[in-house]
């Protein structure tokens, strides 16, 4: 069972990562994503934006770092067998475009227990090098419940 007490907890900010163009195009590419603007630089310069911008899924690969923050957590208490992912939201203030370097910060936000199993609602702020919120990356973790 997850430790309810981890609810409020703040994890330290991640390391950065700098967001790569092909690193943008590979994963678009993964998610079946044929824009220009997460392929091709013109078309995303011609559109407002420095470079290509990122699949708003893109968020996952930096939300990544501080989930492994909360698994790490011993006194959290989540198995990771037993995690399946019940949900994931975004809510942005600007896509994530390559050469932004971002770090992000895990709230845990709420942590129930239902019919046996255990609900972790993680928020990750995502911010740029200039401290400026770009995305928060909300997942729901269940951890199921030992059997029998």
């Amino acid at each position: 069972m997850v430790n309810p007490e981890i609810q409020g907890r703040v994890y330290p900010p991640t390391a950065s990562y700098l967001v790569g163009r092909e690193k943008v195009r590979e994963f678009a590419r993964a998610v079946g994503s044929a824009s220009p603007l997460h392929l091709d630089p013109e078309a995303a310069r011609a559109a407002g934006h420095a470079d290509v911008i990122a699949p708003p899924t893109f968020a996952v690969v930096v939300q990544e770092a501080t989930l492994a923050q909360l698994l790490a957590d011993d006194e959290a208490g989540v198995d990771f067998t037993r995690v399946v992912h019940g949900d994931q939201r975004f809510s942005y203030t600007r896509p994530i475009v390559a050469g932004d370097e971002l770090t992000a910060t895990l709230t845990i936000a709420a942590v129930k227990q239902l019919g046996g199993h255990s609900m972790v609602t993680a928020s990750s702020a995502i911010t740029d090098a200039a401290g400026e919120h770009v995305v928060t990356a909300i997942s729901t973790l269940v951890v199921r419940g030992e059997e029998g």
